[in-house]
């Protein structure tokens, strides 16, 4: 017989960190596209959040090359361009920001560049998911990329960085942030997403180096760097194939949502948790379709939907710059 006290999995326990995230902070995500998931869920909840203002950037050495970037107000120039096939590219940005224009790929960077500028200055949390230790280095220039935009592979040489180096760029990330705001915390996570396209052992190598020198990191400045084990939750406790999307390598919704879970019992105190369900509660009904072309039925869900606004901008004031925030972003 089974006794029913009997455990079949290891769960990850919240991180004692209680209150340490609240509705107040800003909030500052880049990273991998497990950033997106944690900071789309902070967004859904009205935390003031801004979330890979560069598109997704994996290795360490590139989210570096952001962040001083964003700290000096270093905007792009045309000569840094790179064109391929009728786009023009930057090396440091997502393809998402490119443009068959330059002149218009250079305005799209550069807004981009001075929201996290602004925001990265005054940032109370950085939380920062790093995705890879292998790097791509651009053989005509020397630089890492964040992003080789299907370039000819000839073009690069690709390795994986030596856990003194990950470890290196990963202190420069937390100088960078506490040059800005001494008091800010940085919470590092490693992404659960598995880089299939590096091999399965190649893909361990990676994380491990990641690991490593993450610990190393963290271990030195305990007073403000926080590990957030994304990684363990969905290799370690979740460990099951049912638990990844159809690709089998990102985490489903489900893990997603259980991960983000464990993320707000670490952070959250009792009194955020209660108006981040609150806040969901009017996210969920902005984000509504409604399937009548009534127009008096529309008029009245949008005067209820501003009222529900306006309440919650009166019971928690420290939501309104996210209410605003999320209508735009809408």
């Amino acid at each position: 017989m089974v006794d029913s006290r009997m455990k079949f999995r290891t769960e990850i326990e919240p991180l004692r960190r209680q209150g340490e995230l609240t509705h107040s902070d800003r909030i500052l995500l880049l990273g991998s596209c497990f950033s997106d998931n944690i900071g789309n869920r902070l967004r859904d909840r009205l935390f003031n959040v801004l979330v890979n203002p560069f598109g997704v950037i994996y290795n360490p050495a590139s989210i570096l090359a952001v962040m001083e970037r964003a700290a000096e107000s270093r905007y792009f120039v045309a000569d840094e361009l790179i064109e391929h096939e009728g786009m023009f590219h930057s090396f440091l940005c997502h393809s998402s920001l490119s443009s068959v224009i330059a002149g218009k790929a250079l305005e799209i960077m550069n807004r981009q560049l001075a929201a996290a500028s602004g925001f990265l200055k005054q940032s109370s949390v950085v939380i920062i998911t790093f995705g890879t230790a292998f790097v791509y280095r651009y053989n005509a220039t020397g630089e890492i990329v964040s992003n080789c935009h299907k370039l000819p592979q000839r073009m690069f040489e690709r390795r994986i960085m030596s856990v003194d180096e990950t470890a290196g760029y990963i202190e420069r990330i937390r100088n960078c942030v506490c040059g800005i705001n001494p008091d800010a915390k940085i919470i590092f996570t490693v992404s659960p997403i598995r880089h299939l396209a590096d091999g399965l052992h190649g893909n361990q190598l990676s994380k491990s180096t990641l690991l490593v020198a993450l610990n190393r990191v963290v271990e030195k400045y305990p007073d403000n760097c926080i590990y957030f084990p994304a990684y363990e939750a969905m290799l370690d406790d979740l460990r099951d194939y049912r638990f990844y999307a159809p690709d089998m390598k990102h985490p489903s919704e489900v893990a997603a949502d259980y991960i983000y879970d464990i993320f707000s019992r670490s952070f959250f105190s009792e009194s955020t948790l209660k108006i981040s369900k609150e806040a969901e509660a009017f996210t969920r009904r902005l984000n509504h379709r409604q399937l009548t072309d009534n127009a008096g039925a529309r008029s009245l869900f949008i005067d209820e939907t501003n009222r529900m606004a306006e309440t919650l901008g009166r019971k928690y004031p420290e939501l309104l710059p996210a209410i605003e925030s999320y209508k735009t972003f809408r």
